[in-house]
């Protein structure tokens, strides 16, 4: 069996390397940078008033002032102003020219076309300014390449001047449910099966990335339907298959596999949920075969496919980083294998659910977190910290 780290080590070293395409910078959203952001503008590109007030000049900040006209947002003031004169000025607007401070309108009273001063001058008198280029400058690195586009890194990449980023293309995806086991209908299913949703689950994980998804099933425990399955994913850049991947007699994907065409890279890894689980290449695509027990599916999913989906992506970081943090009581001793752990955040930390069996879905749907407990591990005392990883699934409220 594999250690964990390289087991994902060889998995992301077959990522598909998928083409690159240029794409507009809203549909760039949760794709990865291929190469670094560079400013195309300086931000911003004058200096602007932070806050709503009066833009003013001069060394002594005591008033009065004389109004003299307006600066609005996308509306700058033409002129410029000399000591005693002031400018409306709001959020976001251009300072006028001469103007080295801004006096915030509830610190002023006004009458007319005159204004005094109420409150307490800015210290130091640019306080209420945001400076040319500030956020960033013409030319500077504000992302590297391998970086996710967010949200706010799409923002960023509009303000910064571009229009379209450069990308890899998504990917696509099929997913292949098999086992006698499995009823098509949830609701049709007698009590010597079980409702197929491990599909609908994968699919589910991989919805919140840039990726096409198909699925194919549930296929019977039979070797030749099993082939034709592979023959109808062979235009797929991952095959992802859940069941069959184990020893016993009608775990047939290795040899379903090799009837395709495909070569076993690895089978098997040091962790639980999730020993057998199977990596496999036809040409450039990738096959990863996940455990079919429900857990074990998800645990592998989360610590193999969506990293292997984010490096054929170009993600800089394409595996999940665990956050250390405190336990809510006390965890048992570890076995021989690496374990990965249902949990839940509380007041004290996180906390081990009781029921950690693989087939177990009521649990693994109230998670929030798997904790991380080491091969061997001694028993471990509340309030020490320990490795988790956010699910994102939330569990139950």
């Amino acid at each position: 069996m594999l250690p964990l780290e390289e087991a994902q080590s060889r998995l992301l070293a077959l990522a598909p390397r998928l083409r690159t395409e240029n794409v507009d910078v809203a549909s760039a959203l949760g794709r990865y940078l291929l190469e670094p952001l560079k400013a195309r503008r300086t931000q911003p590109a004058a200096h602007v008033s932070a806050m709503d007030g009066y833009a003013v000049t001069g060394p002594d900040l005591a008033g009065p002032w004389t109004v003299i006209g307006e600066s609005a947002a996308g509306h700058p003031f033409a002129g410029s102003i000399e000591p005693g004169q002031a400018v409306r000025i709001s959020t976001g607007a251009l300072m006028p020219a001469g103007a080295d401070a801004v006096i915030l309108q509830e610190d002023i009273v006004r009458a007319g076309e005159r204004i005094e001063l109420t409150g307490t001058p800015p210290s130091p008198p640019g306080k209420h300014i945001r400076r040319c280029g500030s956020d960033f400058a013409l030319d500077h690195e504000l992302l590297p390449a391998g970086a996710r586009i967010g949200p706010a890194q799409l923002a960023l990449a509009i303000a910064a001047g571009h229009k379209h980023l450069p990308v890899r293309r998504v990917p696509h995806v099929v997913i292949i449910d098999s086992g006698d086991e499995l009823a098509e209908d949830p609701e049709l299913c007698p009590a010597h099966q079980v409702p197929a949703s491990n599909g609908a689950m994968i699919a589910a994980l991989l919805a919140a990335n840039p990726c096409t998804v198909s699925r194919i099933g549930p296929v019977r425990d039979d070797l030749e339907a099993l082939a034709r399955a592979f023959h109808d994913a062979r235009d797929a850049d991952v095959v992802v298959t859940t069941g069959g991947a184990s020893v016993g007699d009608h775990d047939l994907i290795r040899p379903a596999i090799e009837q395709a065409g495909g070569t076993l890279d690895f089978w098997k890894v040091a962790i639980k949920p999730g020993k057998p689980l199977l990596v496999a290449t036809r040409g450039a695509q990738v096959i990863l075969g996940l455990p079919g027990n429900p857990v074990s599916s998800h645990v592998t999913a989360f610590l193999f496919l969506l990293p292997l989906l984010r490096a054929s992506l170009g993600a800089g970081q394409p595996l999940p980083c665990p956050i250390p943090l405190p336990l809510a009581s006390a965890m048992q001793p570890g076995g021989d294998r690496r374990e990965f752990l249902r949990g839940r955040l509380s007041d004290g930390g996180v906390e081990v659910l009781t029921q950690q069996d693989s087939g177990a879905l009521a649990a693994m749907a109230a998670a929030q977190v798997l904790i991380d407990r080491p091969a061997g591990s001694p028993a471990r005392h509340a309030g020490e910290k320990v490795d988790v990883h956010f699910l994102g699934n939330g569990g139950i409220a």
